[in-house]
């Protein structure tokens, strides 16, 4: 089947819709021909791309059509809107004149799942619509879109290409729950998790760990919370800031390792404080030694927000046999599927009084928290990336019949 995929990011790119398109790039062309347009890179990137209106990369069952966007750095939300809408304007007459069998859109830009839509009607191709965040839900609950005109236009065009999907692809039950209340009926909707990789039993030993970078983590607190990841419009941020300024005086912390929109506004409710830190991504390389180093990892999702952004952090956190504090709604996927199998405890994402308790809980009860983690431990294999993806490449392979 030749398949004409559609996302702005792809490495060199670092973003999560980047690293995700490449994982299922790399998945569905062991059966399928695929051709990605994207566009240059601009996120973060470790390497550039000098201008061309489009430079094509071939790979055996892999074309990268690189369009030639601007590629303005992520952190100025105008420029930003150059680089999507550049991309927007090349990318649509590329593909309407690149031959396929069905077209696959990401969620880069915010309204590339209109776009995919709009491409596969006029090639009247089927159209497969792979969610990663829920756009306009997220820019208008995150506060970067005001609730208006502009959002109702943009929900209503977003709904239209929900329903002209064969296939619509989320990453969890929360967000399978949102796409069925906009409308989509429930068989076409597919739930396939990122899930982490999972290595059989004694298929390769465990990654050293980098006592450095366990040592910057801990510092010399008797507890420890981490939250790595993007710091993004999404968490309830305060909430974790006014908690962890209630813990100062017990010997907890609470670290922040990564980077985003949001970081800055909440180093400034941060300042002063003695158990808030807040440190750069670290190498890939020395992932396993970040998830090893807490005694306890963060996920938040503010409310409002279950369903449309899904935490893909959650799942190399139980691959790492770590337990889980999920400041967020009870319907998040990360509670619920947390509660049930034991590896997370819920906090209210408006309540730092929940959270505190909470943390108390556990600092106090070291034989809990170790067995949150074998809980963690047992439920990874559930969601074993590799199966996850076995069924994202099936769906291709059934329509091709």
């Amino acid at each position: 089947m030749k398949i004409l995929l559609l996302n702005l990011y792809y490495p060199p790119d670092t973003s999560a819709t980047a690293k995700m398109a490449d994982v299922v790039v790399t998945a569905l062309k062991r059966e399928h021909e695929l051709t990605l347009l994207c566009g240059r890179p601009s996120y973060d990137p470790t390497e550039r791309r000098s201008w061309r209106l489009y430079r094509s990369e071939r790979a055996g069952n892999l074309r990268v059509v690189r369009v030639g966007s601007t590629a303005f750095a992520r952190f100025n939300m105008k420029l930003r809107l150059l680089n999507y809408l550049s991309y927007t304007a090349l990318m649509i007459p590329r593909a309407l004149f690149t031959r396929c069998d069905a077209v696959l859109a990401m969620t880069d830009p915010p309204f590339e799942g209109i776009l995919g839509a709009f491409v596969a009607l006029l090639k009247a191709k089927p159209y497969f619509y792979n969610i990663r965040d829920m756009y306009p839900d997220m820019a208008v609950g995150g506060s970067i879109v005001a609730p208006g005109l502009l959002a109702r236009v943009w929900e209503r065009l977003h709904r239209w290409a929900l329903r002209r999907a064969a296939k619509v692809i989320v990453l969890g039950d929360d967000m399978r729950r949102r796409v069925e209340a906009k409308g989509v009926r429930p068989e076409r909707i597919v739930v396939v998790r990122d899930g982490a990789r999972i290595e059989p039993p004694g298929a390769s030993s465990p990654a050293e760990l980098d006592a450095e970078v366990i040592r910057q983590i801990r510092g010399d607190f008797r507890f420890v919370l981490l939250h790595a990841g993007n710091v993004g419009f999404y968490g309830a941020w305060q909430t974790i800031v006014a908690a962890a300024r209630q813990l100062a005086a017990e010997n907890i912390a609470f670290v922040f390792v990564g980077e985003g929109a949001q970081r800055a506004e909440i180093e400034a409710a941060a300042a002063g404080s003695k158990n808030i830190f807040f440190l750069p991504f670290f190498p890939a390389a020395k992932l396993a030694s970040v998830l090893a180093a807490p005694d306890v990892h963060l996920i938040t999702i503010k409310r409002g927000l279950e369903g449309v952004v899904v935490p893909s952090k959650m799942f190399g956190i139980l691959a790492a046999g770590k337990p889980i504090i999920a400041v967020a709604p009870p319907e998040s996927d990360v509670v619920a599927l947390g509660s049930t199998a034991g590896f997370s405890l819920g906090a209210d994402p408006d309540r730092p009084e929940e959270l505190v308790a909470l943390v108390r809980k556990l600092a106090a009860e070291p034989r809990l928290v170790e067995r949150m983690g074998e809980a963690a431990l047992a439920a990874a294999p559930s969601f074993d990336r590799e199966r996850e993806l076995r069924k994202f490449v099936a769906l291709f392979s059934a329509a091709h019949r």
